[in-house]
This record gives structure tokens, C-alpha cells and sequence, in this order.
């Protein structure tokens, strides 16, 4: 069977920031800016097309106002599922991230379960944790 993940969702609640952020900091460009409902989503992906984008909505986004406030509750808190990325230069990102004012959650440092990594927030509360590659 031929199967990849094509789309994941990150919940947001400045869909404008989260762009700076992603295609600024992590290198990212925009694939699709769409408006629909009074809301609009976002997809960003690695240069060069393939591979999988990230989804860029707010929590009212195709939601019932429940569903949406209860989501909006969970991003406020920074309980939502974690992004992680790889990079070949994760000294680099993390500067440059840092550089542009993300907030710092872990600074590049090796891991006992194998990667070396770092963490920020994203401008939203989201977690991001991105890998050195190789």
C-alpha cells in the first residue's frame, strides 16, 4: 500500500502571526490562503511543493461555537498536540527563531531518547519541537 499524511492541522488564533512565524522562522512557504464562513485556512509547506502541509485555522473555523471555545480553551492553555520538524542546520533555526522573538521552550541540545532538538511556542501557545536531520 502507497500511503503518506498530505494534511496537519495547527489550531491558531492570529492565522497572520502563525504565517510570519512558519515562513520566517522555519522556512516555509504558503501554499493556499483561502476564505470561507467569515474564517479563513492556511496551508504551508516545504520549498519545492510535496510532502505534508500544515493546516493554519482559528478554532471557530468550520466549528461549532462549542466545539470552537472548547478548542480556543485548549490553545490558550498550550494543550494542543505538538508540531515536530527536521532540519538539516538546527543551530541556524534556532537562532533565527530566536532572533525573531519566538519564545524559547529548550534550547538545541542532545536527548536521551536520540535526537538532538530544541523547542519554541509558536506566536498562538502551540508547541513546536524541531530535530536536527541526520
Amino acid at each position: 500500500m502507497d500511503i503518506s499524511l498530505k494534511y496537519a492541522p495547527v489550531t491558531v488564533d492570529d492565522v497572520d502571526a502563525a504565517i510570519a512565524f512558519y515562513t520566517d522562522g522555519l522556512g516555509l512557504e504558503v501554499r493556499n490562503d483561502v476564505a470561507s464562513g467569515g474564517f479563513r485556512w492556511v496551508t504551508l509547506g516545504a520549498p519545492g511543493g510535496g510532502g505534508t502541509e500544515l493546516v493554519l485555522s482559528e478554532p471557530g473555523g468550520g466549528r461549532s461555537p462549542e466545539d470552537a471555545s472548547a478548542l480556543h480553551a485548549l490553545l490558550a492553555k498550550g494543550a494542543l498536540p505538538f508540531q515536530v520538524f527536521e532540519v538539516a542546520d538546527l543551530d541556524a533555526t534556532f537562532e533565527r527563531l530566536r532572533a525573531g522573538g519566538a519564545e524559547v521552550l529548550a534550547e538545541p541540545a542532545d536527548q536521551p531518547w536520540g535526537p538532538r532538538d530544541c523547542a519554541f511556542r509558536d506566536p498562538a501557545g502551540n508547541t513546536v519541537r524541531i530535530n536536527q536531520a541526520g
